[in-house]
């Protein structure tokens, strides 16, 4: 007898997969950028990418993901404690950004490309102002801080052009409630 999931299970499972997601690509990333490119002062992530996907599917809930990025990026660059509070704590500042969705509507964020880049956008922004706060908090230098937005710019690049990937993949960038409506609509 086959028994289908609850949408509370389905919810676990999906928020499960996209953490999983986020901390390969994040230690892969960060392990290449150590094995090939050690000197170099600029990075790439792909953590607002996942949170703005994980955003756009639950909401709020995407700040589990931006904490699992900053913590493993942390963690395999070996990142003091400093680091682990500046990362982890400033990348859920990228929560700011569900409110845009909130307020024009899921449906309409993913529907015009130009408020889905915006938003893609805001959420990197975001995670880098909110590292930015939190270091400028532990007394460091208005250079260093300048430096979150520098080093990780190239991040703006990957975050947009995988948010215009993942809108135009059916139900990826979603909200997992319409979707299942949606793709549930034709038996009914």
């Amino acid at each position: 007898m086959n028994r289908q999931r609850t949408f509370k299970e389905y919810k676990i499972i999906d928020l499960g997969l996209w953490a999983i997601i986020m901390a390969i690509f994040e230690f892969l990333i960060v392990m290449a950028r150590n094995w090939w490119f050690p000197t170099e002062i600029y990075t790439v992530s792909l953590e607002a990418a996942v949170t703005a996907i994980v955003f756009m599917r639950w909401g709020f809930w995407g700040g589990i993901h931006a904490l699992v990025g900053g913590f493993v990026f942390c963690t395999f660059s070996q990142g003091s404690r400093d680091q682990y509070i500046i990362y982890c704590l400033g990348d859920l500042l990228s929560m700011v950004a569900v409110f845009m969705l909130r307020g024009l509507g899921k449906e309409r964020v993913r529907q015009d490309v130009r408020l889905t880049l915006l938003f893609a956008f805001l959420v990197q922004f975001l995670m880098q102002a909110g590292r930015a706060l939190v270091a400028l908090a532990f007394g460091n230098a208005p250079g260093v801080v300048f430096g979150f937005f520098t080093t990780d710019s190239l991040s703006y690049v990957f975050t947009l052009v995988i948010i215009w990937i993942a809108r135009k993949l059916d139900g990826v960038y979603e909200d997992q409630k319409h979707y299942l409506l949606r793709l549930n609509a034709p038996e009914e």
